[in-house]
């Protein structure tokens, strides 16, 4: 088979295959020109309301149209001239379209300078004609690079001039005016599109940041939540094994793993909650621990063997919710180190509530073996970044052959009624989730 014998047969499917798809566009167009107009305004990428290139495609026909009456009624016998002009006029809007053929800059300006010229030709008082370069000055200028869109503006206006020195128009001032209007308003158009793409490059980036924030602070709950419970359900674990093991004794064993049961149960309702963020269901109607929590959460690592001095001063009802919050995760986060990396240490816990800060201190010896930790960990960082967010600061560190947590959280910019009417809902809430379990009791 020849390659020239098969180049025109390829040649032909393809302009089949061309107008037919230009004929469905057609019909198309016909049921429903607006929604092709839409249709090809997208396909542009342009970002334009397809309402203002409708309107603008209006224009143009009319005031070609205009032109053309006006040659008729000046008495110039109908010629190609103005039918030229008028039918340049027209390929610029809806053939475009049907023919799904993308606006160029060049092209758009070569038929518009065309049009005015074949219309120029026959000069008419109180011409429209100019107007089309009006028009298509601002169209280009909306959706081309300012140097190009200057570039066409001086293209019209050179136009312009010739017609001019030619005697051939009328009200020059007016229509380079207006060239000059049509080429700033073209760039504000262009201007406010590039302001839009680099809003939604912005929003973009801030949803990720947002998201990826978002995530982060799942980690640290989920982290801090799992990190706690095990460490205490495995001292329980450790304790019911100690009392089968020496002191044959079935009631402490028993007890411990009734704890380790009700502490694996309440990870895992903390767990799911936490997790749930993730699907935007709503969320349980159990409040957050906060400072009110901590002694019970002092009285879980007791019971699973560890030696802890817990003191607190000041009143805990001054606090807001978010503040228990983090209070709450620190103390568990750091009781929970020293029962995973120092086994059979003697900790201090500390609270101090103070007029504009609270001050937590939590201290553990070093048993032998025991290996400093570094705190570089998650568990750490979780913490830094948590009290970052409320503007607090977080140091952890060996000193003394001790090692020692020391956080300061501001508690200044508080509005006290606020704080308040957070601390009464929570106690509400807190009373309806509790009420129906002393009920059963």
């Amino acid at each position: 088979m020849n390659v020239t014998d098969a180049t025109p047969a390829v040649i032909g499917q393809a302009l089949q295959e061309y107008l037919r798809e230009t004929g469905g566009r057609c019909r198309r167009f016909v049921r429903n020109p607006i929604g092709e107009y839409r249709n090809w305004v997208e396909n542009t990428g342009f970002d334009y309301p397809v309402s203002m290139v409708v309107l603008v495609d209006l224009m143009m026909i009319a005031i070609g149209s205009i032109a053309f009456a006006q040659r008729i009624a000046a008495g110039y016998a109908p010629s190609g001239l103005a039918l030229g002009g008028l039918v340049l006029i027209a390929i610029t809007g809806p053939p475009c379209v049907l023919l799904n053929f993308p606006p160029r800059p060049v092209l758009l300006a070569v038929l518009a300078m065309a049009a005015v010229g074949l219309f120029l030709t026959q000069p008419v008082p109180l011409d429209t004609a100019p107007l089309v370069l009006i028009v298509i000055t601002g169209e280009i200028a909306a959706i081309v690079r300012t140097p190009v869109g200057t570039a066409v503006a001086l293209a019209m206006f050179a136009e312009l001039v010739f017609f001019k020195w030619s005697g051939r128009i009328d009200g020059f001032t007016w229509f380079s005016l207006g060239i000059l209007f049509g080429w700033f308003t073209g760039q504000l158009l262009n201007y406010q599109r590039r302001y839009l793409y680099q809003e939604r490059d912005y929003q973009h980036i801030r949803a990720l940041q947002a998201a990826g924030e978002e995530r982060r602070r799942i980690a640290r709950e989920v982290h801090d939540v799992i990190a706690h419970s095990l460490s205490v359900t495995l001292l329980h674990v450790t304790a019911a094994r100690h009392a089968l093991q020496t002191d044959r004794d079935v009631d402490e064993a028993v007890d411990a793993l009734g704890d380790a049961e009700r502490l694996g149960r309440q990870a895992m309702a903390d767990i799911r909650r936490t997790v749930g963020l993730l699907d935007g269901h709503p969320a349980s109607l159990r409040p957050e621990p906060g400072l009110d929590d901590i002694e019970d959460l002092v009285s879980d690592f007791v019971r699973a063997g560890m030696t802890i001095d817990f003191r607190s001063t000041g009143d805990p009802r001054e606090v807001s919710a978010g503040l228990g919050l983090a209070a709450y995760r620190i103390c568990q986060e750091s009781l929970s180190n020293i029962a995973k990396h120092a086994p059979g240490a003697q900790a201090q816990l500390r609270i101090m509530l103070h007029a504009r800060h609270i001050d937590l201190a939590v201290t553990n010896t070093m048993p032998p073996g025991a290996l400093a930790r570094p705190g570089n960990g998650m568990g750490i960082s979780g913490m830094r970044q948590r009290l970052a967010v409320l503007g607090g600061t977080l140091t952890a560190g060996l000193e003394d052959d001790t090692w020692q947590v020391h956080a300061r959280i501001p508690t200044t910019g508080q509005f006290p009624c606020l704080a308040a009417a957070e601390q009464g809902l929570r106690s509400v809430l807190t009373t309806m989730t509790h009420k129906p379990l002393q009920e059963g009791v």
